[in-house]
């Protein structure tokens, strides 16, 4: 039971919160910035049940492996790593926020609006969908950060199933929006996310 007040569980769960809570705030603050308070709800959390479960179950894992396998828990190099990939992937997706501005929406566009621009510089020079990129590195980071080895596969699969899907059918409209300078910008940038083309 003293491993579930130790160091190693004080500070990998201090870590996940602090990860948490910094990702959702920040999406929302940006959210107000780019878009107005009118325009943004509580979607702007990015708070869904599927996402609370994820988070429940990797929570749980983490409390099971630590209370029964707690070498598990102190591979700091690994702890490390995973913590270094959620800085990346807040870095990759604020910026990817910040350089498409009032482009960037957390709900994809079927409609082609007075603002919505195609952009193609900053970091959408050298990735496509930096936001996925950045979410999907900050997801499996989340979980590389607390060594659970079960959630970072569950977590790899799930998210990039998920943007597989999402990636064609946001891309649909985009080249309907855009024309061929979407198709072109789609033929020289890759997505962000592996084996998405």
């Amino acid at each position: 039971m003293a491993e579930l007040f130790g160091y190693t569980a004080c500070r990998h769960l201090l870590q996940m919160f602090i990860s948490i809570i910094f990702f959702h705030v920040s999406e929302y603050i940006l959210a107000l910035v780019f878009h107005g308070k009118s325009n943004v709800s509580f979607k702007s959390l990015l708070i869904s049940k599927h996402y609370v479960l994820a988070m429940i179950c990797s929570l749980i894992e983490y409390l099971v492996e630590i209370y029964f396998f707690p070498g598990l828990k102190e591979y700091w190099w690994i702890s490390n790593l995973g913590l270094a990939m959620v800085v990346l992937g807040e870095i990759v997706r604020k910026l990817a926020i910040v350089t498409a501005g009032q482009a960037f929406t957390h709900l994809i566009k079927v409609y082609h609006e007075e603002n919505h621009q195609l952009v193609t510089n900053g970091i959408y020079r050298y990735v496509r969908h930096p936001g996925y990129c950045g979410f999907f590195i900050w997801s499996v980071g989340t979980q590389i950060m607390l060594c659970n080895p079960i959630s970072t596969v569950a977590f790899t699969v799930v998210v990039w199933k998920f943007f597989s899907g999402r990636i064609p059918y946001e891309e649909f409209f985009l080249k309907q929006f855009f024309g061929s300078d979407y198709e072109d910008y789609m033929r020289k940038v890759p997505s962000g996310i592996p084996l998405v083309r």
